[in-house]
């Protein structure tokens, strides 16, 4: 399917690994301009020479900033002022018990999973809306409904991320741009292959022996009772950001696994 992507600007912020990694490569792979972004030199150009192995005629530009900082968005604006498509991907997880979760903790975790997204938006919103057409994307997650225990502070973050897309989506009426959130299920990226590798190593079992009590017992309700890879979650996303999914707006989009039971 072509989805109309040829040449379309996309900026997907925390691109240099996992989901993000791999929704940089599918919009690249469909003709669209892909911004890469990274907090280091390194960390961009070892992504865009992946991305270049797998996609040959990818038109990639690096950008090496922490976008969880407020200069660090501003200096992405004046660098590229316009972008088609935002992906807001940018997020930290940590496992820690609500109760040691200090205030400091919160602010860190609310400025890069959700005010990432606030301060680009804020400013790519009012020009997609001038040019009738773009496509703002929140990757929020399962967690967001199901807030997990033993990282609440993220499950909140993921929930503000839906409010907020939905919010804007409200301001789109009558255009050409939509907002959404899409709900990754668990997702198999650097930090999930750690922990099961690592897990697996303590209790001196298989990786594949200890996923699969992951959702016996973690995960219980998922449908696809294996983590998803980045690239089905991304293949995704690329159809959300593209011209054809235009009845798409204000919408949270699950690519859950099932994890999720409620149909609405």
């Amino acid at each position: 399917m072509n989805l109309q992507l040829e040449n379309k600007l996309a900026l997907v912020s925390g691109s240099t690994a996992g989901i993000g990694l791999a929704i940089a490569k599918a919009l690249a792979a469909e003709g669209a301009r892909v911004i890469v972004n990274g907090r280091t030199e390194a960390r961009v150009k070892e992504a865009i020479g992946s991305m270049r192995a797998n996609v040959p005629t990818a038109k990639l530009e690096g950008l090496a900033l922490d976008l969880s900082e407020a200069d660090a968005a501003a200096k992405t604006t004046k660098r590229h002022p316009d972008v088609d498509i935002l992906v807001n991907n940018l997020g930290v997880y940590e496992v820690k018990d609500f109760e040691q979760i200090t205030d400091a903790e919160w602010l860190t975790i609310i400025e890069t999973n959700f005010l990432s997204g606030v301060r680009l938006s804020r400013h790519y919103l009012p020009r997609m809306k001038a040019a009738g057409w773009g496509r703002i994307i929140f990757i929020s997650s399962e967690s967001a409904v199901n807030i997990p225990i033993e990282m609440i502070h993220y499950g909140v973050t993921k929930t503000m991320q839906i409010a907020l897309a939905r919010g804007l989506a409200e301001t789109t009426a009558g255009t050409g741009v939509t907002v959404n959130s899409v709900l990754a299920g668990p997702t198999r990226s650097e930090g999930v292959e750690k922990f099961i590798d690592d897990l697996a190593k303590a209790r001196h079992a298989a990786p594949a022996a200890v996923e699969k009590e992951f959702f016996t017992t973690a995960r219980p309700t998922s449908l696809l009772r294996r983590f998803a890879t980045p690239d089905e979650v991304a293949a995704f996303v690329a159809f959300v950001a593209s011209p054809l999914s235009s009845a798409t707006n204000g919408a949270a989009l699950r690519a859950d696994g099932g994890v999720v039971r409620s149909i609405l």
